[in-house]
């Protein structure tokens, strides 16, 4: 359950500051990879947000 809080916080974080409700909206970014081997198919990716020196991301 914990992490389905921390998660749940860090979406709202992304929203309040995609919204622009705290000055100037930030756009995120998004980063995606499908990778094919012989074991198989996966895939990854991480959204994140850059402002000045700080930039968070969240890997999926």
């Amino acid at each position: 359950m914990t992490i389905l809080r921390m998660l749940v916080l860090v979406g709202a974080a992304f929203g309040l500051a995609a919204c622009g409700a705290d000055g100037e909206p930030v756009q995120p970014t998004l980063n995606a990879n499908i990778g094919v081997s012989g074991s198989g198919a996966h895939v990854n990716g991480a959204v994140g947000l850059h402002k000045g020196p700080i930039s968070v991301f969240l890997g999926l």
